[in-house]
């Protein structure tokens, strides 16, 4: 069996970023991203919905009830502990995750995208600024904002793959897909001057994830129209252009650099999510 973490082998633009990391702070987001995994993989896994069910209830009760026989639980115990991450965030990523369980889903509108991008992404966003030491509470906010502009990003990609498997985040034609990557742009735009609250080791690396990801979404505008989205296959950013999307993350770094006033004037638009999840409680 191979020993490359699930970081590696499932997200290869975080992976890319990761490279940036200082090692052992790599190994706990790596660590964090394992438990995501292993939830997700039980929600997309080819089998009968009741046996998925039953898999899951059997995961989060280990979960619950701190299994530490399962290594990947011991192991995110370990960051809620030492980073004082909250079991309601775990709780909503969880339910994230097992709303996916189901033989169709349909988001009926943005509030349902927003909350579910938020439960399975603006979540794990929240839980690695975390363990980047981030404490500021707008910056937190606007980890939440990175994680939900990124799901936006994947949703906006899979739409072909995710309705083939009964799944419709958004409806299949390219106006819905064109207005949720632009969607997406104002959550990376809230994301970037709280990127400076960051400690500057772990700074370049969060850049370079942002960057990276947020070209997936430009290269889905590039298509133009359903037909191309479509015989484009999975969309991806290939080596060359990281390199290149890293290099530009140089400029953000040095742009982070300098005193902004648009820093503290980010309004969040996490309106819709508070109606249902209070934020504040999860920070």
């Amino acid at each position: 069996m191979s020993n490359k973490s699930n970081l590696s082998i499932y997200a290869k633009s975080f992976s890319w970023a990761g490279f940036f990391l200082p090692k052992e702070t790599y190994k706990k987001c790596s660590s964090l991203y394992d438990f995501c995994r292993v939830a997700d993989n039980i929600a997309d896994d080819n089998e009968g919905i009741e046996k998925k069910e039953k898999k899951f209830d059997e995961f989060e009760n280990d979960f619950n009830r701190r299994n530490f026989n399962n290594s990947i639980i011991k192991d995110m115990w370990s960051l809620i502990d030492e980073f004082n991450i909250s079991l309601k965030v775990v709780e909503d990523l969880l339910t994230g995750i097992k709303s996916d369980i189901k033989n169709e889903v349909k988001l009926n509108s943005k509030k349902d995208l927003l909350i579910y991008s938020y439960r399975v992404a603006g979540t794990v966003g929240l839980m690695m600024a975390k363990i980047l030491r981030v404490s500021k509470k707008s910056s937190l906010k606007s980890a939440i904002d990175l994680g939900i502009a990124m799901q936006l990003t994947n949703i906006s990609r899979d739409v072909i793959e995710d309705s083939g498997n009964n799944r419709f985040y958004i409806n299949k034609n390219f106006k819905d897909i064109s207005s949720t990557i632009n969607l997406a742009e104002t959550f990376y735009e809230n994301s970037f001057y709280s990127i400076k609250d960051i400690p500057l080791s772990f700074r370049f690396s969060i850049l370079v994830a942002r960057r990276v990801y947020r070209k997936i979404g430009h290269k889905i505008l590039n298509t133009k129209n359903l037909e191309n989205y479509q015989n484009s296959g999975k969309i991806y950013v290939s080596k060359l252009e990281k390199i290149f999307e890293t290099f530009l993350s140089i400029f953000d770094l040095i742009k982070l650099s300098f005193k902004n006033e648009k820093y503290d004037q980010v309004q969040h638009d996490h309106n819709l999510i508070n109606e249902e999840i209070n934020l504040d409680e999860r920070i």
